[in-house]
């Protein structure tokens, strides 16, 4: 016992012993500068020291672009990159998304193939009909003026509307005499026009054509897309005068009368109507006679 205290006030001792650090001219040994040092003081000013370099760095490395050059931290510039890719690549599913339900609808066009419930209008209609005698329909009297303001105007205005589809005139793409109307019971959503062979076809209205290729049911066909949301097709033809791509202009020949196809009878077009991916009956718009 005795002597673990000796040898614990021998390493106290040693800890605590002073000892003098002078710096010295080494020409004229003049004492310039001198420190009154313990084992136990460099010790803790050493300690100190390193764990204030630690630190330093630390916050260097955390708060400071130098972190870009240790191996393993990426630098700013590849999360920004890697930010905008993101976004991208959230940008490019959205339209692959979309390109890929427009696709769908175009091959729907393509093959017929929907069923009557998707455009079944008139029990939608019959869902949300009002009952006219639950409302008071009297006119009141800033109506009336109203009416009559509105009436004075159209009274002297020389352009009116002539669309039947908001601000879209239809235009006949070939005169005939229509062999089959438009059936959505039998999914005949076109009407098929009996016309001489190389009878020039035209577009309907303005549009961009989106599709203009051969299919082994329906020959050469073609579908144009127009303002609001409206396909027209054009099918059995005998030859396609525009290509993927190109613009129309309402009136424009783009096809003729042909008998293509595994599905035709004789000389005629097949012609649909799409309104925001549901047929409509062609004949409601157009007079074909």
């Amino acid at each position: 016992m005795a002597k673990k205290k000796r040898k614990r006030k021998e390493i106290k001792r040693k800890l605590l012993h002073k000892y003098r650090l002078v710096i010295l001219n080494e020409s004229t040994f003049e004492e310039k500068i001198s420190f009154k040092l313990s084992r136990l003081n460099v010790f803790v000013t050493g300690s100190l020291c390193i764990i204030g370099l630690i630190g330093l760095t630390t916050l260097l490395i955390a708060f400071t672009p130098l972190r870009e050059y240790i191996p393993g931290y990426s630098s700013t510039r590849l999360k920004r990159e890697a930010i905008e890719l993101t976004y991208k690549t959230d940008s490019l599913v959205r339209t692959l998304n979309y390109t890929n339900k427009y696709l769908d609808n175009i091959r729907m066009v393509l093959k017929g193939d929907i069923e009557n419930t998707e455009f079944n209008r008139d029990s939608l209609y019959e869902k949300f009909k009002l009952d006219p005698s639950a409302f008071d329909l009297t006119p009141i009297k800033e109506d009336s003026l109203l009416r009559a303001e509105v009436a004075l105007e159209d009274k002297y205005n020389l352009f009116e509307a002539t669309s039947s589809r908001g601000s879209l005139s239809l235009f006949a793409p070939v005169s005939g005499t229509v062999t089959q109307g438009y059936d959505a019971q039998q999914k005949h959503y076109a009407v098929d026009v009996v016309a001489k062979r190389d009878t020039p076809v035209k577009a309907v209205a303005d549009g961009i054509v989106i599709f203009s290729e051969w299919t082994a049911d329906t020959g050469y066909v073609m579908i144009i897309e127009h303002d609001e949301g409206l396909l027209s097709v054009y099918k059995h033809n005998g030859y396609l005068n525009k290509s993927q791509g190109q613009l129309v202009r309402s009136g424009e020949v783009v096809a003729s009368v042909g008998n293509t196809g595994e599905l035709t009878t004789g000389p005629h077009l097949h012609f649909e109507l799409w309104d925001n991916g549901a047929p409509v009956n062609p004949q409601d718009f157009i007079d074909f006679n």
